[in-house]
């Protein structure tokens, strides 16, 4: 098993530079340094997990690479043939060749594998984190954790049941620069927080669509899984599967599950009491289902507003910017400034707000600076890391309870401690925590 992945010293002070122009105070820098440990990354084969692979798309190009860096692909799995040879030749080393897998459930019976990267669209994250649970092994799971609020209460059962580690795709959490953000807010450096606005990018919208043969060596009743059967079509997937309630919940749930999860970090609560949604585009009969923009507002039980809305391409300006102006992030809001970040960028109102340092006695927020090795780490430690099953839950929930508002369109009432909505519109939103799944594709399906 791997060693425990720590930043490095020399490493440290290599990237503090590029760290500095990416608007981090030297304060937290040093404080950085400080606690950064001379222990270096695993070297020895005898450390090294063996991994399988589980959807060969678009975003494990993104996430297998860096898990390979900590353990060896021996196995990868996918319905699309054509993908899954792909991913045969691209993780062959060494003269070793990943065995190949139509079905996940097989990957589950061999013993020599410990952890699993899970890269598949939403509407299969939940049976496969589930089966990798049941088979002892590890995994990190593609955000959002899953398709429905229901499936999650059953992830998390699931996990610590079986007591196996999850980390959450939502890698964020493992950016200084949010964390930052977040210790700040916490700590009362803008005052209040009274609003938080978070701007995801828009979804598509377009259709109608017509059906077409089904490609050579896709298995399409496998793909479509739990959803309702539905005829072929390109624009269903790969990737515009988001863009679908059978499959995802949109936008909302897929840079949500990282800009929420934000939100939720630096308002230390578990969810929000209320949800009012409402489309600001409405889809196009024979097209994609969600609304392409839309807006939302939760509260929260200690009074803090969230805003969440999507932004639009500026083709002009060649950035992403809603109506006015604000691009893609997160906006902290308190009664004595405001705070700025997304991945490009950490602003405020008053330079003091990021260069005067916290005190000794700051609230401080868990620290990971590499999310794939802080997984490993947590293989070894059998510790949580930072993005486990609850805080996957939890962030991914804000992302169905917006879903669910669309799709409603009422002002729903929510109990985060019951996980169910309450008072006079509870039985509309409570319809959609759920949602049936289509056989074998369901719990049985795992054996």
């Amino acid at each position: 098993m791997p060693k425990p992945f720590k930043i490095l010293r020399r490493s440290f002070l290599g990237t503090s530079a590029a760290a500095a122009t990416a608007g981090l105070p030297l304060w937290f820098l040093a404080r950085e340094l400080a606690a950064a440990e001379e222990v270096l990354p695993p070297t020895s084969k005898n450390d090294r997990p063996n991994i399988a692979l589980i959807g060969c798309g678009g975003i494990s190009r993104s996430i297998a690479p860096k898990a390979a860096r900590f353990g060896d692909i021996v196995a990868v799995c996918d319905v699309d043939e054509t993908r899954l040879a792909a991913a045969v030749q691209k993780y062959s080393q060494s003269g070793k060749t990943p065995e190949p897998f139509t079905d996940f459930r097989k990957i589950m019976e061999r013993d020599d594998i410990h952890a699993v990267i899970q890269a598949t669209p939403d509407h299969w994250h939940t049976l496969v984190n589930m089966a990798a649970a049941q088979a002892k092994k590890d995994v990190y799971g593609e955000k959002p954790l899953t398709l429905t609020i229901d499936e999650g209460k059953r992830m998390v059962k699931a996990i610590r049941a079986n007591g196996v580690v999850l980390q959450t795709g939502s890698q964020q959490r493992s950016d200084k620069r949010f964390r930052l953000a977040c210790e700040l807010v916490r700590n009362g450096r803008i005052g209040k927080l009274q609003q938080v606005d978070v701007f995801v990018p828009a979804g598509a919208r377009g259709g109608p669509f017509n059906s077409v043969p089904v490609p050579t060596g896709l298995d399409w009743d496998f793909w479509l899984g739990q959803a309702p059967y539905a005829d072929y079509m390109k624009e269903r997937c790969p990737g515009a599967f988001r863009w679908w309630y059978d499959y995802s919940g949109g936008a909302v749930v897929d840079w949500g599950a990282h800009h929420n999860d934000i939100a939720r970090w630096a308002i230390g609560l578990d969810g929000p009491v209320s949800v009012e949604a409402r489309a600001l585009v409405d889809p196009i009969p024979g097209g994609f289902t969600i609304p392409s923009e839309f807006e939302a507002t939760l509260m929260w039980a200690n009074g803090v507003r969230q805003v969440v809305k999507t932004t639009t391409d500026d083709t002009a300006g060649g950035k992403i910017i809603n109506p006015e102006g604000q691009r893609n992030g997160v906006k902290f809001i308190g009664t004595d400034g405001w705070i700025w970040i997304n991945r490009e960028e950490l602003a405020a109102s008053d330079e003091n707000i990021l260069q005067t340092p916290l005190p000794d006695n700051a609230v401080r927020l868990e620290a990971s600076d590499n999310h794939m090795g802080n997984f490993f780490d947590c293989m070894r430690s059998r510790k949580d890391p930072i993005c486990d099953v609850e805080t996957g839950h939890r962030s991914a929930t804000i992302g169905h309870l917006i879903a669910i508002g669309l799709r409603t369109g009422r002002k729903l009432q929510w109990s985060p401690e019951k996980e169910f909505f309450t008072g006079d519109t509870a039985k509309d939103g409570n319809a959609h925590v759920a949602r049936e799944m289509r056989k074998p594709y369901d719990y049985g399906f795992l054996g």
